[in-house]
């Protein structure tokens, strides 16, 4: 969302009363809105972080009815409806609705949906993008499978909308899953774990005591929660790339992303190698699936001492590191 489109919509002023935003994104201009009368609906960890910095009032979760909504569409287009829905579901008729996207977030499909269900007016361009209000209706008048719900994608397995490999477990996680030692380390955390389907896999393995799942997205944690009951496990709602425990672990696992919104960027999996190197003993050991192209070697060699494919194919590659600050980056200083 750009400050453009915001500050069109809300030419004539902030509506009265309580304001709710889902979706803002950490770097969004929220410039023409009332922070003391704004609440942000946000479950990705580091938005929500740089919002309330902010002085926002944000959580992964509002509960409540306002006065008038924005939504703000992500890429997912079954998360886009569930957070309209969602939005409806907190206004009364008669209500505003704003709903803001870039046309690469596929705005303009959501425009034409809008307009057979609801009265729409105030459509402003900018930037690639587009804002609306449409007047919320009375009674049932969205699809009511657009209301987010936990979806079997496996057996014993669910997923929320919008999450990482919302349909089936991710063809890396597997082949990861495949490589895992029979007996795991004693300590271990999932980097990402994403809806926990990895960590499911470590721990039918023997060994191990304690496994931390830490995931960014807090949808995908809560289905973590849904799927893993096992006492072992911890939970942890927080960015993986500034992860820390008080004790070092022997072991980390991690499938992690390398794709900001629509941009790629390895930076993001250098930055896990990097967490993962700290949170390990000097013994621990790492095990990492990533696609076959990404340059990761490099970062590998200056926090592990020793690193090995262990596994692969043309679209993925394993690989196996331990010595967790032995790597070229401490032999370079001594």
């Amino acid at each position: 969302m750009t400050t453009t489109r915001l500050a069109l919509a809300l030419s004539d002023g902030l509506p009265e009363g309580d304001f709710l935003v889902i979706g803002a994104r950490g770097a969004d201009d929220l410039s023409p809105l009332d922070p003391g009368r704004t609440r942000i609906q946000q479950g990705h960890f580091p938005d929500h972080r740089a919002l309330a910095a902010r002085g926002f009032q944000v959580a992964p979760v509002v509960d409540g009815r306002f006065d008038a909504v924005l939504v703000i569409l992500p890429r997912s287009k079954t998360e886009a409806r569930a957070r309209i829905a969602d939005a409806a579901s907190r206004l009364a008729p008669g209500a505003a609705l704003w709903i803001d996207g870039q046309k690469t977030d596929g705005i303009d499909s959501v425009l034409r949906e809008m307009r057979a269900l609801a009265p729409v007016d105030e459509v402003h361009s900018k930037a690639h993008g587009k804002i609306f209000r449409l007047t919320v209706p009375s009674g049932d008048w969205l699809p009511s499978d657009w209301t987010a719900r936990a979806n079997e994608v496996a057996p014993g397995f669910v997923t929320r909308p919008g999450v990482f490999s919302a349909d089936g477990v991710d063809p890396g996680s597997a082949m990861l899953a495949a490589a895992l030692p029979d007996r795991m380390p004693t300590r271990v955390v999932d980097l990402g774990a994403g809806w926990g389907w990895l960590s499911a896999q470590a721990l039918a393995r023997p060994g191990i005591e304690v496994i931390h799942l830490v995931e960014a997205d807090h949808a995908a944690l809560e289905s973590a929660r849904d799927n893993i009951a096992d006492p072992r496990a911890r939970f942890h709602w927080a960015d993986a790339r500034d992860f820390t425990l008080s004790e070092p672990v022997n072991g980390v696992i991690m499938n992690p992303p390398f794709h900001e919104g629509r941009v790629a960027d390895p930076r993001i999996g250098a930055d896990f190698i990097a967490a993962a190197a700290r949170l390990l003993t000097g013994a621990g050991r790492l095990w990492m699936v990533a696609n076959r192209h990404l340059p990761y070697e490099t970062v590998l060699a200056q926090h592990f001492g020793q690193v090995a494919e262990v596994k692969g194919d043309n679209r993925f590659k394993v690989i196996e590191a331990t010595g967790a600050g032995r790597g070229a980056a401490r032999k370079a200083r001594r």
